[in-house]
C-alpha cells in the first residue's frame, strides 16, 4: 500500500469549475454531463442510471465482491411557487436551508425557454422605506421574494417574461481561494466531496496503485431530498464509504483541517468495522483526522440502507463551517481526505467473510474491537 500525493492544483481546479455548475436538486443534467466528461479524459469507464446517477468503476484485482466511495452533486437551491401582483416571484426552498441565507444571493432563473438573473431579498428590504421594520421581519421563506432583473411589476408581466410556477432557481456559489488557504462558496456540500473523489481516483491512476477490489464511484443526483444512493448501489457493493462535509461548530469535534471520520448521524452508527477500519488506516498512514458525531444530519449512507442494501457503511468528511449556509473550507482537509480515499481504494476488504452475502457463522468477528488491522505498510 502506498500513500500517493494527491495533486491539489487538479482538486481546487475542479472544484472551482464544479460549484459554478447549477445544480440544484431535481437540476442536476449539467453537472452529471461535466463529471462523466471528466472521467472520460481520466480514462475510467462508467454508466448512467435512467436519471443520471454516475457509477464509475476502478478495476481491482478481485471483481467480487465491490467496494463503492459515493457523494452527490446535487446541491440547495429553490424553486418558484407563486407569480406575486408586484411583479416579483414567491419561492421555496430545494432541500433544507434557512431563508436567512437568501437574502441577498444572486441567483438564475431557468425558464422554460430561457434565463434570467435575479435577486432574493426580504420583503421589507429598504431602510428608508421601513427603518426598523426591517430588523424585526421574521425569518422565514414566506418573508422574502424574488426580484427578477426584468421590466415586471405585475403578473401578466412575469408571464409575459415567461416565468411561471415550477421554475428552477439556482443560487450563485460566489466562490473564492484566498492564500490563507481557505475556500469560501457555497455548494461545497458536496462540490468538494465530488473534487475528492476525482483527485483520489486520478492519484490511484497516475500512481499506478493496485486495488484488491473492483471500486466504484458513485455520484448520486438527489442527496439533498433525501433518496440519494438507494438507486445507484447494485448488490455486489459489500462496504460503502461516503464522503460529505463535517460541521464545524460548537459542541462539535470536526475540524477545517484533517479529516473527520464520522461515528454516528441521525440516522444511527455507522458500521463498526468498516469505521475503525478508516480510522486505523489514517493513523497508520499518519493522515491528520478526529472523530464526531452529527445529531441533525443524514447522508446517502441512510438511503442505501433504507433501500435494503445490506452493505457496511461508513461516513468520512471534510470540515465545513456554516454548512448549508456561507460555507467555507480548507484545503488541509481537502488533502487529507483525498488521501484516506486513495489508501482505503488498496485496503484489502474489511471483513473477509463478507465475500459472500449469505454464509455460516465461521469468520464472523468475534466481537466489537477485534478486527486484527493486519500490516501497514508505507505509512511515512
Amino acid at each position: 500500500m502506498k500513500k500517493p500525493q494527491i495533486d491539489m492544483d487538479y482538486l481546487i481546479g475542479i472544484l472551482a469549475d464544479l460549484v459554478k455548475i447549477p445544480s440544484p436538486s431535481g437540476f442536476t443534467d449539467r453537472v452529471v454531463l461535466f463529471v462523466s466528461r471528466e472521467l472520460e479524459r481520466l480514462g475510467i469507464s462508467y454508466e448512467l442510471t435512467r436519471r443520471g446517477a454516475i457509477r464509475a468503476k476502478l478495476p481491482g484485482t478481485s471483481h467480487s465482491p465491490d467496494r463503492a466511495i459515493i457523494s452527490h452533486l446535487d446541491t440547495l437551491g429553490a424553486m418558484v411557487k407563486g407569480l406575486k401582483p408586484n411583479g416579483r416571484l414567491e419561492i421555496v426552498p430545494i432541500g433544507y436551508w434557512s431563508s436567512r441565507f437568501a437574502e441577498g444571493a444572486r441567483v438564475s432563473i431557468y425558464t422554460d425557454g430561457c434565463m434570467y438573473r435575479g435577486t432574493i431579498l426580504p420583503l421589507k428590504a429598504s431602510g428608508h422605506t421601513f427603518n426598523e421594520e426591517i430588523d424585526s421581519l421574521p425569518i422565514a421563506w414566506n418573508t422574502v421574494e424574488l426580484r427578477v432583473d426584468a421590466k415586471s411589476e405585475t403578473v401578466a408581466d412575469l408571464e409575459k417574461l415567461g416565468l411561471q410556477i415550477g421554475d428552477f432557481i439556482a443560487i450563485d456559489p460566489g466562490f473564492e481561494f484566498t492564500d490563507t488557504g481557505f475556500i469560501n462558496s457555497r455548494h461545497l456540500d458536496n462540490k468538494a466531496g465530488v473534487a475528492t473523489m476525482l483527485a483520489a481516483a486520478k492519484a490511484a491512476l497516475e500512481n499506478d496503485l493496485v486495488l484488491p477490489l473492483d471500486c466504484y464511484l458513485l455520484f448520486t443526483i438527489s442527496e439533498e431530498v433525501g433518496s440519494g444512493a438507494s438507486a445507484v448501489l447494485h448488490g455486489d457493493v459489500a462496504e460503502m464509504v461516503t464522503v460529505d462535509n463535517g460541521t464545524t461548530a460548537p459542541g462539535q469535534n470536526s475540524k477545517e483541517t484533517g479529516v473527520t471520520i464520522a461515528m454516528k448521524d441521525s440516522s444511527g452508527p455507522f458500521d463498526y468495522h468498516l469505521t475503525h477500519h478508516l480510522l486505523r488506516l489514517a493513523q497508520g498512514f499518519h493522515i491528520p483526522h478526529q472523530r464526531d458525531v452529527f445529531r441533525y444530519y443524514r447522508c446517502d449512507s441512510a438511503s442505501a440502507l433504507e433501500a435494503g442494501n445490506d452493505i457496511r457503511t461508513a461516513l468520512v468528511t471534510f470540515g465545513v463551517d456554516a454548512s448549508h449556509g456561507y460555507e467555507r473550507i480548507h484545503i488541509d482537509a481537502l488533502r487529507s481526505l483525498s488521501t484516506l480515499l486513495a489508501v482505503y481504494m488498496q485496503s484489502e476488504l474489511t471483513v473477509k467473510r463478507d465475500r459472500k452475502m449469505l454464509s455460516s457463522i465461521e469468520g464472523f468477528p468475534e466481537g466489537q474491537g477485534a478486527v486484527d488491522p493486519g500490516p501497514i505498510e508505507d505509512g511515512a
